[in-house]
């Protein structure tokens, strides 16, 4: 019988790739028993699969089980104890000993986290992006981690861009594409109503951006500009939503017509979203783009840069844009009007949105799983 254990590093505050390991996790067992077959990335209708994709050993009784790590003294709930900072420095050799002696020989590992230790054979690894190798004021690279993509048995990604960047940049074979999905409250939750937005310090429209603040974000040309945006419509409000971060303290905290709410509940953020006039996301790179999808869904106008994967994602749903500020203030400006243009992108967007599933992820990985335990 095969068997599927998911590696995870256990964490407080899930953000991102939290999101997705859990989605993916809770849907493993039901996308191995279903029949195997063709799992085509929404953006990439009629291209052919990734290679292995739906071609492996039929359907079977696998065995899926959860190997949750935490730190040494850590306080989180988990299935096993590791020195990760230890490991994140550690030479390749000392970390697939570690891998032999926490997994179970036969089986397919599925490391969501770089940091966590290799299987010696049938190693499955998500590379959600290269930022770390990128952008110095991310989390530096695990040490071992471009030898170890290159001998792993599969590596798995959210996005066509982060694939190229992956082959490129740590010289593997192309990874296996499996676009991330939306959560399907997005789709159905009304917005906040008036005493909640006021519980936030929010009174009348606004402007949402939701997510991280690092250097990657381009939160400074949206704080140049916001100013072009509220001087023409004095009415609105900006709202920022993400962990409290010195960066964006800086640029928006005196900054007139925004508002910080800092990081809100996983239940809220649906309600805000379907609230906003615009979500915009003017970053300069995203391995895959969550917000501007999760605008979508909840049919709201989308501004988004013409940078990295964002195309792929928002594709014809959203206005995408030069990440400069002229160009953020005039997309924002236009996605504010009543033009019939505005309507109908809101109405493909969330038709579009509504192709990125976490049941199609789960049956792209799937197919990986399948391939590695054939071989």
């Amino acid at each position: 019988m095969p068997q599927l254990v998911i590696a995870t590093v256990a964490v407080e505050v899930p953000m991102g790739a939290q999101v997705y390991q859990e989605e993916v996790a809770t849907r493993a067992a039901g996308a191995l028993s279903a029949p195997a077959g063709p799992a085509v990335s929404p953006a990439r209708a009629g291209a052919p699969t990734s290679p292995g994709a739906g071609s492996a050993n039929a359907p079977g009784d696998w065995t899926v089980t959860r190997a949750v790590a935490r730190s040494l003294r850590s306080p989180l709930p988990g299935t096993l104890r590791l020195p990760l900072s230890r490991l994140g420095t550690a030479s390749p050799a000392l970390r697939r000993a570690a891998g032999r002696l926490v997994y179970p020989r036969g089986a397919v590992v599925h490391r969501v986290g770089l940091e966590l230790p290799p299987h010696p054979t049938r190693d499955v690894v998500t590379i959600q992006d290269v930022v770390s190798w990128r952008f110095e004021d991310e989390s530096r690279p695990v040490r071992a981690a471009a030898e170890e993509a290159r001998r792993a048995a599969a590596v798995v990604t959210v996005s066509e861009f982060s694939a190229d960047e992956i082959a490129e940049l740590l010289g593997v074979e192309r990874p296996h594409v499996a676009y991330n999905g939306v959560d399907e409250r997005y789709f159905r939750t009304p917005p906040l109503d008036a005493a909640a937005l006021e519980a936030l310090g929010v009174t009348g429209p606004y402007v949402l951006h939701a997510g991280g603040a690092s250097q990657r974000k381009n939160l400074e040309s949206l704080a140049a500009a916001w100013p072009l945006i509220h001087s023409a419509r004095p009415d609105l409000t900006l709202v920022m939503s993400g962990p409290q971060n010195w960066r964006r303290d800086k640029l928006f905290g005196a900054l007139a017509g925004t508002r910080l709410v800092g990081r809100l509940p996983d239940d809220v953020m649906p309600g805000l979203v379907a609230g906003a006039a615009v979500v915009v996301v003017p970053s300069h790179y995203e391995g895959f783009g969550l917000p501007a999808l999760e605008g979508m869904a909840a049919g709201v106008p989308v501004v988004a840069a013409r940078t990295s994967s964002l195309p792929e994602v928002v594709g014809d749903g959203g206005l995408l844009v030069d990440p400069t500020p002229d160009e953020i203030a005039q997309a924002t400006l236009f996605a504010l009007s009543d033009d019939a243009e505005v309507a109908a992108m809101v109405e493909r967007g969330r038709a579009r949105s509504a192709d990125f599933t976490w049941e199609r992820s789960a049956a792209q990985h799937a197919a990986v799983w399948r391939s590695v335990a054939a071989r």
